[in-house]
């Protein structure tokens, strides 16, 4: 039981790693990734969603009908979404601005919906849980590592923090969407060349 949970959360930090693994959640990982501040609070509000939707849905699993589970599981998702969003609007509200659509976005994330699927509805608590915190963990590092990679080189900045001296050009189009896909395709190709190995 306890190499299952184990297996269960690290496959999340590495294996299935949601953008560069399983290539999902990439509107958000694209559009929030210019400052890791970004990145960050992004990451932690989905594995707060993720891991408390997968403990409800592996609750109610033999609850919900399955004619009506892709719903019920949108409700749940979209109920912590708004949660989330009121937590953030309290306490962090510059974050909030900051992410802004992206935020309410998350209910539509298909990272959470597929693991409500393929795992939550069919596993119980404690993997569950240990499935939404490795996949979240795993998605907050993935947005951390492509945001610190923008931020340095589209500012000269690491976490608002200048690195570089005051001589220092930075390559502006990397915290546009064209520096996205490019710093996407780059780390895509590093974790799959890491794959091989």
């Amino acid at each position: 039981m306890a190499k299952t949970v184990v297996q269960e959360f690290t496959k999340g930090l590495w294996a299935e790693i949601p953008p560069f693994r399983l290539v999902l959640g990439l509107c958000p990982t694209l559009a929030v990734t210019k400052s890791v501040d970004g990145g960050i609070g992004m990451g932690i509000a989905t594995t707060f969603v993720l891991v408390c939707s997968n403990i409800l849905i592996s609750l109610l699993r033999n609850v919900i009908p399955k004619q009506v589970r892709i719903a019920c599981f949108i409700v749940i998702i979209a109920t912590f979404v708004t949660v989330v969003e009121l937590l953030m609007q309290a306490f962090t509200y510059a974050l909030f601005l900051q992410l802004g659509i992206f935020i309410p976005l998350i209910v539509v994330n298909c990272i959470l919906l597929g693991r409500a699927e393929a795992f939550a509805f069919k596993n119980k608590l404690i993997s569950s849980l240990a499935d939404g915190l490795g996949i979240g963990i795993g998605y907050t590092l993935a947005l951390a590592a492509l945001a610190a990679l923008r931020e340095i080189l589209g500012n000269g900045t690491f976490y608002n923090i200048p690195i570089f001296g005051p001589s220092f050009q930075p390559f502006t189009f990397m915290v546009q969407a064209p520096g996205a896909f490019i710093c996407l395709g780059l780390m895509l190709a590093g974790m799959n060349m890491l794959g091989k190995k």
